[in-house]
């Protein structure tokens, strides 16, 4: 696929998808999700890659959907996403719950930690909020937004928040489409780590390197699958099958190399992921 809406680089094991429309603050546009999902898969499918950072170019992640294409819907009398047929399906047939758009994060075989270098609104708050784990400037501007421009809350934003951040501030969140600061997301726990601009990004590789060198390809896999299908399940099915996984995964020849890198007080060589 032609690249116009987002860049790709894989450095050290780690693939980099960048929103790249600065000049209009990476507003996202069916061309920027159809590239989105497509670097996604390709990210995903690559035995090179252990993880997978998502960012914004300029001074923004993503302010939400593109302000021409919401004039288009209304011209248009309806909502048109501007998106080809054929898009890739990155994470899907891991569990039906996770076959849909940004829910299909949750089947990716690889984390993705989301670097959020400017403000988010809207879907790019919620494909922020979709990210395993969140680096953010302080100081950046986040909202729903959705409230404001007459919609209800977008792409699983009414399911996520109140996981992240309680009920109760999910909420006020969400019913008053305010603006909050990644500082106020930062005390709410939504944001992991606060990191000044300059630093953001190299902090952000240093961490993902360090998890790559310290944890297995296949443990990452699994341990994200079931953080994510134990959102749906009893307490008794999680601990069943996190009994089977052990014994599975105990014969793999990561299991044996962890073993032996614990012993011999060095560091691991994992397989490819």
């Amino acid at each position: 696929m032609e690249l116009k809406s987002t860049t790709y680089d894989v450095v050290e094991r780690i693939a980099t998808i960048t929103l790249s429309r600065p000049h209009r603050n990476n507003a996202w546009t069916g061309r920027m999700h159809a590239e989105y999902r497509w670097l996604l898969d390709k990210a995903d499918q690559d035995a090179d890659v252990g993880a997978i950072i998502v960012t914004g170019s300029g001074r923004a992640f993503c302010v939400g959907g593109d302000s021409e294409a919401l004039a288009g819907h209304v011209k248009k009398g309806g909502y048109d996403p501007g998106t080809p047929e054929n898009l890739a399906k990155p994470g899907f047939g891991v569990a039906p719950e996770f076959d849909a758009v940004f829910a299909c994060h949750f089947g990716l075989q690889k984390p993705v930690i989301g670097t959020i270098n400017g403000p988010a609104a809207g879907v790019g708050l919620a494909l922020a909020c979709f990210c395993d784990i969140r680096f953010a400037v302080p100081g950046a501007k986040l909202t729903t937004a959705h409230g404001k421009l007459n919609l209800p809350a977008e792409y699983g934003l009414s399911w996520l928040l109140p996981r992240m951040v309680g009920l109760p501030r999910a909420i006020e969140l969400l019913l008053s489409s305010r603006v909050f600061t990644t500082d106020e997301a930062y005390a709410l726990g939504m944001i992991h780590h606060l990191v000044e601009p300059e630093q953001l990004l190299a902090t952000t590789r240093a961490y993902v390197r360090k998890m790559l060198d310290t944890v297995s390809p296949n443990s990452l896999r699994q341990t994200r699958w079931q953080l994510f299908r134990d959102l749906h399940r009893d307490v008794a099915t999680s601990v069943v099958e996190s009994e089977q996984l052990i014994k599975t995964m105990m014969k793999e020849p990561d299991y044996r190399e962890g073993v032996t890198a614990f012993l011999e007080k060095r560091g691991p060589q994992w397989g490819k992921s």
